[in-house]
């Protein structure tokens, strides 16, 4: 068994500047959990992948495509592969996230 504690992950650089930290990554899958601090964003981006972002704490706007949806904790989001996508947090406290990357 194998139990991985965030915190003690260590983060990786990545092109958005952010608190990111693997918590799962194999072949068929990638679980990254992100922090955004207030007034933090991803940059517009695509993946050759599904994803799917689940909300842990706090709340914030979802961009996917056309498309700009505010989302709170608790919250399960499906986004296409190869539609632009980004996550806004406008709040005053962190927005924290998963985001799971599944390859077929």
């Amino acid at each position: 068994m194998k139990i991985l504690e965030v915190d003690k992950t260590q983060p990786f650089v990545n092109n958005h500047n952010i608190d990111a930290r693997r918590i799962y990554d194999y072949n068929h899958a990638q679980i990254i959990h992100m922090t955004l601090h207030p007034g933090e964003s991803l940059k517009p981006h695509t993946t050759p992948v599904d994803v799917a972002f689940y909300i842990l704490e706090g709340s914030g706007l979802v961009e996917i495509g056309d498309e700009n949806v505010p989302v709170n904790s608790s919250t399960c989001i499906e986004s296409p592969k190869d539609i632009p996508h980004r996550l806004i947090n406008n709040t005053d406290k962190p927005f924290k996230f998963l985001v799971i990357k599944m390859p077929k």
